[in-house]
């Protein structure tokens, strides 16, 4: 790719063959976002085809663990887990201090249920519920997951859905342009090729399912200043274009201080190890070997603290029955095999691993220190270590959006046909780090989503009075 900057281009100039290559919906981004959206218009009868950058479609959602938290579903219900989107929403408000987006909670609680009844009832996704523990903030069992449990099987169970439906999927195809009109109308897009020749497709409404900004390392700089010098752990695709076309169509932007951090990134092997093992008793300790945060408030928050620690550092410590839990999850297996995971048969050389002093390192296994667990057990050797830092995900601002997933101008009114989820757009976290709820990312791809496809559909039935 030529590296070419997102940008704006007037309705009236946009290139005649475009008119001859058009579809009703044009969804920019293949990721968990652009993949629902696109099998829920096709379940609605409306044409559509999806432009992802890459030569697969992977993005943010295939870096992520893959779980999406939502209720009453029908796994739910057959497992006898009593849930509601009511009591979904009031987790995700408490988690954010109640400076999430009072409308977009409600409109996601709602429904991220029917998303991933309709995703397994239409397109065969099988969701199970993981078991055993709790993630941060969640007050019942509701993480939903494909077999695989991974980002990566999540996206290839989409990718294989929307195949098998025959929607369009046009790969290595980086959108750079949208094409609109003065009332900020959209009526195409341009792409760009791997050999820098721009394509065009004109459409009725469009879909930015794209990305956030994470990636992008002068807005980070700009807009998120506190994690300028973390390290990213996101997908190159988030580049900021949705912030960069809402600047010049004049949208409103929100939560801009909100993302998702971790403080689990194993280094030097670049892997995500799940805060599951924090939340079953495991501990994070500094080069000093004591802890210096409460785990159990979130791995978001984490990265704050990790980042802060002598050399960004820290040491995730935890024991046989945690290991045995952990080996259930197929990217802790992989980041054993490349080395993530120290087995120490003792204190002394589980101190000698972190490089710490022996007694200070026991005083904190006995739970000494200022932040006790009374609910843990305490960690028995042979014992396990990972070193770890602090890495930023993706953000959780962009767009401004309404309940339907239509894109606000300064003013705050909807663009006639600009709908923006996920990544692109403001989610449910609030505006700090802490507001993150595990699962936020997916719950507003997946949800924002299966929105904004059906707010399209609507739209397009209105123009024309008849289902595309």
């Amino acid at each position: 790719m030529t590296g070419m900057k997102p940008t704006i281009r007037r309705a009236e100039h946009m290139p005649a063959a475009a008119q001859d290559s058009h579809v009703p919906v044009a969804i920019v981004g293949g990721g968990a976002c652009g993949l629902t959206a696109a099998l829920l218009l096709h379940d609605l009868g409306v044409d559509c085809a999806v432009l992802e950058r890459d030569a697969t479609p992977t993005g943010s959602s295939a870096l992520s663990s893959g779980f999406i938290p939502a209720p009453a579903t029908q796994v739910q219900r057959d497992l006898g887990i009593a849930d509601s989107p009511e009591r979904f929403a009031a987790d995700i408000g408490a988690k954010a201090k109640g400076r999430a987006a009072p409308h977009l909670v409600q409109a996601y609680a709602r429904a991220i249920g029917p998303a991933l009844d309709a995703l397994q009832q239409r397109h065969g996704l099988q969701w199970q519920v993981l078991d055993g523990f709790l993630y941060p903030g969640h007050s019942v069992r509701r993480m939903h997951a494909v077999p695989e449990k991974t980002g990566v099987g999540l996206m290839g169970r989409l990718a294989n859905a929307a195949a098998a439906a025959d929607i369009p999927l046009v790969t290595d195809a980086a959108v750079r342009e949208l094409w609109a009109d003065d009332t900020g109308l959209v009526i195409g897009v341009g792409y760009e090729r791997p050999d820098g020749t721009l394509e065009h497709l004109s459409c009725d409404a469009a879909i930015l399912a794209c990305n956030g900004f994470g990636g992008n390392a002068a807005m980070v700089r700009e807009l998120l200043p506190e994690m300028r010098d973390a390290l990213f752990a996101g997908h190159t695709g988030n580049d900021g274009s949705a912030v960069a076309w809402g600047r010049a169509l004049g949208a409103r932007l929100a939560d801009l201080g909100g993302y998702q951090g971790h403080g689990s990134w194993a280094i030097p092997q670049g892997a995500l190890i799940s805060w599951a093992l924090m939340m079953e008793g495991g501990i994070q300790v500094n080069a000093l070997g004591r802890r210096f945060h409460d785990e159990t408030e979130g791995y978001s928050e984490a990265s704050v603290h990790v980042l802060a620690q002598p050399g960004g550092v820290a040491w995730n410590v935890f024991d046989a029955p945690i290991l045995a839990l952990a080996r259930g999850f197929p990217d802790f297996v992989d980041a054993e095999a490349a080395g993530a995971v120290k087995h120490c048969d003792s204190v002394q050389a589980l101190a000698a691993v972190i490089g710490c002093d022996e007694a200070a390192l026991a005083a904190t296994l006995a739970g000494q220190g200022p932040y006790p667990r009374p609910a843990a057990r305490p960690l028995q050797a042979p014992f396990c270590a990972v070193k770890v830092t602090g890495a930023l995900f993706h953000t959780q601002g962009g767009l401004d959006i309404d309940a339907q997933c239509r894109v606000l101008d300064t003013a705050g009114r909807p663009f006639p046909n600009l709908l923006a989820a996920g990544g692109a757009a403001r989610g449910v976290s609030g505006d700090a780090v802490w507001g993150y709820l595990s699962g936020n990312g997916l719950l507003s791809a997946v949800a924002g989503g299966f929105i904004a496809a059906h707010t399209a559909a609507h739209q397009l039935r209105s123009t024309t009075g008849t289902t595309p």
